[in-house]
């Protein structure tokens, strides 16, 4: 887990458990939690498609540790830890 102090959010990753309506995601995060995100507007514009079992890095803000955007999909290959 990190916090970028630029923009104060909290960055975990996580496998994306279940798809819900309107484009959210209920993803299960590091000890177990889940938490709903959403595709973040960059993914959404090049088309960057999510399923279930996709790993994925998510932004949480710390007012509302319940909710995140996902920013990002790794690939079958990539290394979580990177970065």
């Amino acid at each position: 887990m990190r916090t970028n102090t630029k923009t104060d959010v909290i960055r975990v990753d996580g496998v994306v458990k279940e798809t819900l309506p309107n484009a959210m995601f209920r993803v299960e995060i590091e000890g177990g939690l889940e938490v709903l995100g959403h595709v973040s507007g960059k993914m959404r514009m090049n088309y960057i498609r999510i399923l279930p079992g996709d790993k994925v890095a998510l932004e949480l803000s710390p007012y509302d540790l319940t909710r995140g955007r996902i920013v990002l999909r790794y690939k079958k290959n990539q290394a979580t830890n990177v970065g």
